[in-house]
């Protein structure tokens, strides 16, 4: 992706995700043995990883996320949401009491009212990063913990159109993890699940130049029988609240015969956008109902029996190229439910693998790679005593129908991607395109910054 000559909106610096890594080479003598032991026990002391392979949780005795993996949980229902591509900085910059940068949010309190509602009234994480790079390796991170060797290393060449295929969400049997993802940790250990367009796709046919929907169809072999075949997969021309609708048609037939699933996995993906392509929603527009959809989803499960013994976890499946201003990896996860704790602030270094290790305690699921094995749990943000007030969504500020009216370059240049498929566009030019289009020719564009992980207080300061 190169630059044209006399753009000066355009940083100089090359900062495409894939071209942010930096490598170093040391050169160190062998270790004694003895020396070895303990660079070993100096890193089981560093991890919540224990070898004897009990996989403990650091959570206090009585939490509702489990000390060991078998032992039980009040929570009996996880609701876990997949978002796509957004940063700490472009969301929650605007919060006050985190950590943010609000000259980086691009889509603040009235593009985002439920989920600025759901950080303040349940927990702000302000700390938490996501393990990939973009939604290729995202997804797969998300629901299993790592990306296989073949994944990494074709991304790259995949996203810069040199060749090879989209190997994430069951792309490409190579890409997939040698052991599975959670469904099928799920489906190990007689856990019940659901996917609602996660790892699923439809089966469309071209028939005298019209595409013919088809039917909705997993990607993965574990998840035949176990999807939604309503609910919407991938399709910028369907609104994440007409999902939400979908989701809830499926919930409350599924609770009226008592059989939700211990494990449902959703996937609301609208606040990826189309940038300010012509006549299409406008970033406000598309961002503004993935948070209307959110909101209603909470708000409706808060209203059901299951609430008290339900938690929603939502979390993005990368942070792809947005502008933060602690790291190009920092992104927004929310926490709701009944014994999720009211109106706290954790400012914990979490990730990916930390919400994906929290899941697997609720539900009496033992790890599936290292990643998750060390990652520090959640316990922080839940409660022993659960609360069971309601949650209620607030309407929408942007108006849904808002189109992308201007023809301009940023215009011009969102006309040529492809949004057929995520991330099916160059990210770094597009998180550019979103910061001119919504901030003006004039703002001069951030770039990107990585840094080493802040440090952080244990304390529980839920409100100081």
């Amino acid at each position: 992706m190169g630059h044209h000559e006399g753009d000066t909106n355009r940083p100089k610096e090359v900062q495409y995700i894939g071209g942010l890594f930096l490598g170093a080479l040391s050169i160190i003598d062998i270790p004694s043995d003895q020396q070895l032991k303990t660079y070993t026990q100096q890193v089981f002391s560093n991890t919540p990883y224990d070898q004897r392979k009990e996989y403990l949780s650091d959570s206090e005795p009585g939490n509702p996320i489990p000390q060991r993996v078998g032992d039980l949980s009040p929570i009996k229902y996880v609701f876990y949401i997949i978002k796509e591509n957004r940063t700490y900085d472009q969301v929650l910059g605007d919060v006050s009491k985190g950590n943010g940068d609000s000259t980086l949010t691009l889509f603040g309190e009235k593009i985002t009212p439920n989920l600025h509602k759901i950080a303040n009234e349940f927990v702000l994480l302000d700390n938490f990063y996501v393990n990939a790079e973009v939604s290729c390796d995202g997804h797969n991170w998300t629901t299993g913990a790592y990306a296989t060797d073949y994944l990494e290393k074709t991304w790259p060449s995949n996203y810069s159109s040199r060749g090879d295929v989209y190997a994430g969400e069951g792309g490409h049997p190579m890409g997939n993890n040698k052991n599975g993802f959670i469904w099928d940790l799920c489906n190990a250990h007689d856990v019940s699940y659901r996917s609602y367009a996660e790892f699923c796709d439809r089966k469309n046919e071209n028939i005298n130049g019209k595409t013919i929907k088809g039917e909705v169809v997993p990607t993965i072999k574990s998840l035949e029988g176990h999807v939604c075949k309503t609910y919407e997969p991938w399709d910028m021309d369907v609104r994440d609240t007409t999902r939400y609708y979908q989701w809830a048609a499926d919930f409350d037939s599924l609770l009226d015969i008592g059989q939700v699933p211990q494990f449902n996995t959703l996937r609301f993906g609208n606040d990826h956008t189309e940038g300010m392509r012509l006549n299409r929603p406008t970033p406000f527009a598309h961002v503004a109902d993935n948070d209307l959809a959110v909101g209603l989803m909470v708000d409706h499960l808060s209203h059901s029996p299951i609430w008290k013994e339900s938690v929603v976890f939502i979390i993005e499946d990368d942070a792809q190229n947005g502008c933060d201003h602690v790291d190009a990896h920092r992104s927004t996860a929310y926490l709701a439910g009944g014994y999720v704790k009211r109106h706290f602030f954790d400012s914990t270094p979490y990730t990916t693998t930390s919400m994906l290790k929290t899941i697997e305690l609720i539900l009496g699921l033992p790890p599936m790679t290292q990643y998750d094995a060390g990652a520090r749990s959640m316990w922080r943000c839940f409660s022993q005593t659960a609360d069971t007030s309601q949650f209620h969504h607030l309407a929408a500020n942007i108006p849904l129908n808002q189109v992308n009216q201007k023809q301009n370059r940023w215009q011009a240049m969102s006309d040529k991607y492809d949004f057929d498929t995520e991330d099916n566009v160059p990210d770094m030019e597009f998180n550019q395109v979103l910061w001119h289009g919504i901030k003006g020719d004039t703002a001069v564009y951030p770039g990107l910054r990585r840094s080493a992980f802040l440090t952080y207080s244990m304390n529980d300061n839920d409100d100081d």
